[in-house]
């Protein structure tokens, strides 16, 4: 099979041309994955058995408009499945005004491909279409069965009932238990091993608003919230130290806790607020149970608010306190984490599919070099231990993902084909051996 550029090119423009309507960042934008469908559809449905050709094709919708499509290439009976799943059909949002150039058109540049989705996800909409397209023109004799799904809601998975985890819920992709199931949706052209696992959360910091020119007549929330989130990160990172499985993955950092943003209410400069907020978020490494971290961040907290003046190590000054006991009050510590807790993922690396993964890369490129992150990857966790072999993989730039000026490499998208046709040949080696 040899990949077609213009098909690809062609396709890709028309999904990106839809980018506008496929931005998922509700309630303001709510995607329709139809606008997507319709244009893999145009390309597979010639090739249906409807039509003559050997694809098996569903379009399966659970709220109008966002549709998944759910695509087979039958092989022999017995012979397992290998599946391709993952390729969202949805974006993340784009401000025109922040790009050189329309985020909702396709730019080619030589060899560079740009605009909203190229890299996240639609270049892999485009790549798994044209895979299934020359499976249906090329009919190899294949042992398994080859299913595809394309994917809506993938970029709001705290939005339940509409993607991947619905049609799990309902057996349409039980199938693909019998063997590899390979996430389409990652880059940098490797094997993604593992991913990270993510709580978010906000500490709110509660003192006493007094003039700035009288601290010690204050609780300052803004350093009671400093001190706090240094002493949330030296615990952690006691308790959650790097993992000896890390450096076997490859995962470029251990777990983590941050502040990433910072707010306080509005007043006058020389006035020491009421009360302050730090957001942040961890990221914990797939050894680590994340409840398990939740757990302890929160204990954490509850011996501060127990003992606040004990973050008061003279660091801020003589007159810097977090209790004033003439007036019996203390300084206080709000933790909330937010509903998007996700886990890490380890993928099976003795399992076949990962074999055949590396086998494959290799050939096609010279070498292999799983890596893993602590970004997180919706779904695929839930997958997991769903009983599903996940194993990740994808051909856009990492330094794309959800960027400003989103690209890839037409080059890469065509090496990734050729990947993508030998790790179905390396498994069915695998299992006939």
């Amino acid at each position: 099979m040899e990949f077609d550029e213009d098909k690809f090119v062609t396709l890709l423009g028309k999904l990106v041309g839809e980018a506008k309507f496929l931005q998922n960042n509700p309630p303001e934008l709510v995607p329709v994955e139809d606008r997507s469908a319709r244009h893999v559809l145009e390309v597979l449905e010639p090739l249906s058995v409807e039509q003559g050709g050997p694809l098996l094709l569903q379009h399966v919708s659970f709220v109008e408009g966002r549709g998944n499509i759910i695509v087979q290439y039958p092989g022999q009976p017995g012979g397992g499945v290998i599946s391709f799943v993952g390729a969202h059909m949805d974006v993340v949002t784009a401000n025109p005004d922040t790009w050189t150039f329309d985020p909702f058109a396709l730019k080619v540049d030589g060899d560079k491909l740009q605009g909203r989705g190229v890299t996240d996800c639609l270049g892999h909409v485009a790549l798994l279409t044209e895979l299934f397209r020359q499976l249906a023109v090329t009919k190899p004799q294949l042992r398994p069965t080859v299913l595809g799904c394309f994917i809506a809601n993938e970029e709001n998975a705290t939005l339940t009932g509409i993607g991947v985890d619905e049609l799990v819920k309902r057996g349409l992709l039980d199938s693909c238990k019998q063997g590899p199931l390979y996430w389409l949706d990652t880059a940098d052209s490797q094997p993604c091993i593992g991913t990270g696992g993510i709580a978010a959360w906000q500490l709110t910091a509660h003192g006493k608003l007094f003039h700035s020119g009288l601290p010690h007549k204050a609780v300052n929330p803004i350093e009671l919230a400093m001190d706090a989130v240094a002493e949330m990160q030296r615990r952690f990172y006691q308790d959650f130290a790097p993992h000896p499985e890390e450096a076997r993955y490859g995962f470029a950092t251990c777990s983590t806790l941050k502040p990433t943003q910072w707010s306080y209410p509005s007043g006058s400069i020389n006035q020491i607020p009421g009360s302050a907020t730090i957001c942040g978020d961890m990221r914990v490494t797939p050894f680590y149970d994340v409840e398990e971290v939740i757990a302890k961040v929160r204990g954490y907290v509850d011996d501060m608010n127990a003992h606040p003046d004990s973050l008061a190590k003279g660091q801020r000054g003589p007159y810097s306190k977090y209790e004033l006991p003439d007036e019996e009050l203390k300084g206080r510590l709000e933790l909330k984490i937010f509903d998007n807790v996700g886990k890490g993922v380890a993928c099976n690396l003795e399992s076949k599919g990962f074999k055949a993964l590396v086998e494959a890369f290799t050939e096609v490129l010279g070498d292999c070099k799983p890596y893993s992150i602590t970004g997180s990857l919706p779904c695929i966790r839930d997958l997991q231990e769903a009983g599903f072999d996940v194993q990740t993989l994808g051909f856009g730039k990492l330094a794309a993902y959800h960027a400003n000026n989103e690209y890839g490499y037409l080059s890469d998208f065509k090496k990734g084909f050729q990947v993508l046709v030998a790790l179905m040949q390396k498994y069915q080696e695998a299992v006939a051996a």
